[in-house]
């Protein structure tokens, strides 16, 4: 008898409530939150946004960091980010009278994080470029760089040859709203985290949706030829939301 199946259902009752899901959903563009925060966008009072919480670290799902008198909640690690993603992508094939508002939804479609890297079209086009310029080579657990992909990343202020760990430097994560492969690991996280030092992409104030600047479009149309992705939109200097910064 498998030992699995319980705690499965354990981990699935505790992304099931409705609360826990909005704050967990509110967590995937990779960065942290406090109890206020979570509770205001999960709809509920303080306390019960505190035993929610709890729940979730108890299982496993969330860590915290403290930092004077204020604790923020992160999702624990690289896999629940990618769990999540993967039931939205079942959660969008399902009919629902929920529906996010057209504008929200396409500055989403358009560009997002999932966790710690790009998704929606800006993803993609990185994703698409990437394998039609023949950068990409298929290996285990994901994918490698060809010695032309080497030179793209390096291109564009990432060095390619990163520290591996157990997670796979590239890999082919489904995205849930265009149902076409973005790309994932830890390369692809320090893409994003350059393009947001860079001003090249910036963040939209509470919310997943990101910018693609001008500055950004010709830089990775420089250093990836065939990148393709929306048209910029105008950026003023109060879109970008502060970074939560860990002493």
């Amino acid at each position: 008898m498998s030992t699995h199946g319980p705690y499965l259902a354990e981990i699935a009752h505790l992304m099931g409530d409705p609360a826990r899901a909005n704050m967990l959903h509110a967590l995937m563009d990779g960065r942290a939150l406090t109890a206020k925060e979570l509770a205001y966008l999960a709809g509920v009072a303080p306390q019960t946004a505190s035993g929610h919480l709890a729940k979730l670290m108890q299982g496993g799902l969330l860590g915290v960091a403290a930092q004077g008198r204020h604790r923020y909640y992160r999702l624990a690690s690289v896999e629940v980010a990618t769990a999540l993603e993967g039931l939205m992508v079942l959660a969008g094939t399902q009919p629902t009278n929920r529906r996010l508002p057209s504008r929200v939804g396409e500055e989403l479609s358009r560009g997002r994080t999932c966790y710690d890297h790009f998704a929606g079209r800006l993803g993609i086009g990185i994703h698409d470029a990437l394998v039609a310029g023949g950068h990409l080579s298929v290996a285990d657990g994901g994918y490698g760089l060809s010695a032309s992909g080497e030179a793209v990343f390096a291109a564009l202020g990432v060095d390619p040859a990163l520290p591996k760990g157990r997670r796979a430097a590239l890999r082919p994560c489904l995205d849930w709203s265009e149902r076409k492969p973005h790309l994932a690991g830890s390369l692809a996280a320090a893409l994003a985290c350059r393009c947001f030092e860079t001003g090249w992409v910036r963040r939209k104030k509470d919310s997943r949706a990101v910018i693609l600047t001008g500055e950004g479009r010709a830089a990775l149309g420089a250093a990836l030829p065939g990148f393709r992705c929306d048209e910029p939109e105008a950026v003023s200097p109060a879109v970008r939301a502060p970074e939560t910064v860990f002493a």
